[in-house]
């Protein structure tokens, strides 16, 4: 399989699908450029190489065709930036536009197209949509782990016209080697921190994690879940009612497999959901009425940060309490903080998910774990075990 860094890019065009679906703020101004800048190694390594680039994204989630808040245009300028060269636009993403603008490009040159979302095609996988893309360039390159998931036109469809030149960019080969790491060929002990509000968003991980982890600690809302269906009283705490057997099946499992699974014992509860609550430490088995849990408590932080510390391979998946709220953060950050250490002692950590990413930037420690993915969703769903359309586009598998 050629690799990005085996491909001649000399007077190639390269079609690069990237995730540059930024947030910007009321006057059109990136507030978090993460995105734009992972991909800048990938368009770079093409330009050195002789090539030229033309970029594709999508912008937010448009309804009806083009409109003026989700267009391209607003991150031009940054992107030139970014990569040091003039940033060419093209008006739109198919069509006569974009065919003249790529036909006009010349090695060293950037284009970027308006928003691929203008079109429902894009989203529904349209082949025709795809192959309209696929005749400005020479050679598709998906660089968007963030869409890995979907099989739209841009991320997957397309490859069926680049039987040969097709290749993952630097973010997609990065995401990949962090997830396979992990998940194929961890280093023992491996401790995965599972985190959130519901089991039920987080059951198909937790299932294909029964088997190869070593340790498996559970936080965040969905620890009132087991709690109850342990018997406890959990006060106003979140909890899925329908989820209690599963949260029983799952302890099962772990007994059965030997693995170490590891709740939170003492909470942080208050008397409202708000940073200006009262707040006390309870034992989770025994929260009073009125009362809800919202971060775990000292002892908690302690055992579950001498676990993380003493492993080699961590996975780490939503927060363990409300971390957006100063009050509530103590208990996140601790396990930031132990992932942080053991990575320093020659740990992989691998951070996945919107929440712990955020978390982990939060804290100002994003550079001191080994990899924190962009993939949101996609992430989840690789690490569950699906096959996901862009890699198998790719991967041919």
């Amino acid at each position: 399989m050629q690799t990005i860094d085996t491909y001649n890019f000399k007077e190639k065009k390269a079609l690069i699908r990237v995730d540059f679906n930024v947030p910007l703020n009321d006057k059109f101004e990136i507030t978090d450029d993460t995105r734009m800048r992972a991909a800048v190694p990938t368009i770079k390594k093409v330009l050195a190489g002789g090539g030229s680039v033309i970029i594709m994204s999508h912008l937010g989630r448009p309804k009806n065709g083009p409109e003026d808040k989700f267009s391209l245009q607003h991150i031009r300028k940054h992107l030139e930036k970014l990569v040091g060269v003039p940033v060419k636009f093209a008006e739109n993403c198919v069509g006569e536009a974009a065919e003249k603008a790529a036909a006009g490009l010349k090695p060293g040159e950037v284009l970027l197209l308006e928003n691929l979302r203008f079109h429902k095609e894009e989203e529904k996988g349209d082949e025709e949509f795809a192959r309209r893309l696929s005749v400005l360039g020479n050679v598709w390159i998906n660089d968007a782990f963030g869409t890995a998931h979907r099989a739209h036109a841009s991320t997957a469809v397309i490859a069926r016209f680049f039987p040969n030149d097709k290749l993952f960019g630097y973010v997609m080969k990065g995401e990949l080697d962090s997830v396979d790491k992990v998940m194929r060929n961890p280093e023992r002990p491996f401790t995965a921190i599972m985190g959130g509000s519901k089991v039920s968003s987080k059951i198909d991980i937790i299932l294909n994690l029964m088997g190869k982890v070593d340790n498996l600690i559970l936080g965040g809302g969905m620890t009132y879940t087991f709690k109850k269906a342990l018997g406890g009283h959990i006060g106003s705490s979140i909890c899925e009612e329908d989820k209690l057997e599963l949260a029983r099946e799952i302890i099962e499992k772990a007994k059965k497999a030997k693995i170490n699974l590891i709740l939170a014992d003492q909470s942080v509860v208050a008397d409202a959901f708000s940073n200006d609550a009262n707040t006390r430490l309870c034992d989770s088995m025994n929260i009073p009425d009125g009362w809800e849990g919202l971060d775990i408590g000292p002892e908690t932080r302690e055992k579950f940060a001498k676990i993380i510390e003493a492993s080699k391979t961590i996975l780490w998946n939503g927060p363990v309490g409300v971390f957006e709220m100063p009050k509530f953060a103590e208990g996140t950050k601790a396990v930031a903080d132990a992932i942080v250490k053991a990575t320093a002692k020659g740990a992989f950590s691998l951070i996945g998910g919107g929440d712990s990413v955020a978390a982990i930037n939060q804290f100002g420690l994003e550079e001191k774990v080994s990899y924190a993915s962009t993939g949101g969703g996609a992430l989840l769903e690789y690490i569950e075990g699906k096959k996901l359309p862009g890699i198998e586009a790719i991967r041919g598998e």
